[in-house]
């Protein structure tokens, strides 16, 4: 049984996927290059390290890597600020964390970004621990992220919390369960397929439903 609960923070506990995906649209824009929102929708989740090869291939990432990683964190600066928790973030963080797990929010945003966010949620107040992307060299779909955030805290077994297959995947490489929920846009055979327990409409169903999953009790 799980003693730690893992919450991904960009897409599952606040709204702010499609500001990402937008703002990853702008920062390719800035050097020439265009590529349909949808398809940098679909990546949201993983880090931008691997994002851009990934959208722009591997000459892109060569030759302005760097830079349109540079000049993502600009645009997405001008559309924090339009990001909002999800219905139920902070309720179903103190839910859980009354029922005696461990928490940790783990996300893989640069720390002024992460900050916002946690204070969207009330985070700070609920908190064990959380990550940034400070704490981890490789980011999603690689595990690193997941691995740092047990550390932190000394977890013996956790169950990640995510909104997109790059979570599930994640975990799924260090045998951590994931139960997903639909608000990064990814559809329930998506997230199964990937390797997850169990899926969710909405954080509020989620919290409905905790006595039915892994994040009934901590063991």
């Amino acid at each position: 049984m799980p003693d730690t609960a893992i919450f991904d923070v960009d897409g599952t506990l606040v709204d702010s996927n499609y500001q990402h995906a937008l703002a990853w649209y702008r920062a390719f824009d800035r050097y020439g290059i265009t590529r349909p929102i949808w398809r940098i929708h679909r990546a949201i989740g993983m880090g931008g390290d691997v994002l851009v090869p990934e959208i722009g291939g591997r000459q892109v990432e060569e030759e302005h890597g760097d830079a349109l990683r540079d000049a993502w964190v600009e645009e997405f600066d001008e559309l924090v600020g339009e990001v909002k928790p999800f219905d139920g973030a902070h309720e179903l963080l103190a839910e859980v964390k009354r029922r005696g797990f461990t928490l940790v929010l783990a996300s893989s945003g640069k720390a002024k970004h992460v900050e916002a966010f946690l204070d969207l949620v009330d985070g700070r107040s609920l908190a064990d621990a959380w990550t940034t992307s400070d704490d981890a060299e490789k980011t999603k779909p690689e595990p690193d992220l997941v691995v740092t955030a047990l550390d932190k805290v000394e977890g013996a077994s956790g169950v990640m919390v995510g909104d997109s297959t790059w979570d599930v995947i994640a975990a799924g490489k260090v045998h951590v369960p994931t139960i997903a929920v639909r608000t990064g846009g990814f559809s329930v055979g998506e997230l199964l397929e990937a390797g997850a327990s169990r899926v969710f409409q909405s954080l509020v169903e989620f919290r409905s439903s905790l006595d039915g999953t892994a994040l009934a009790r901590p063991s």
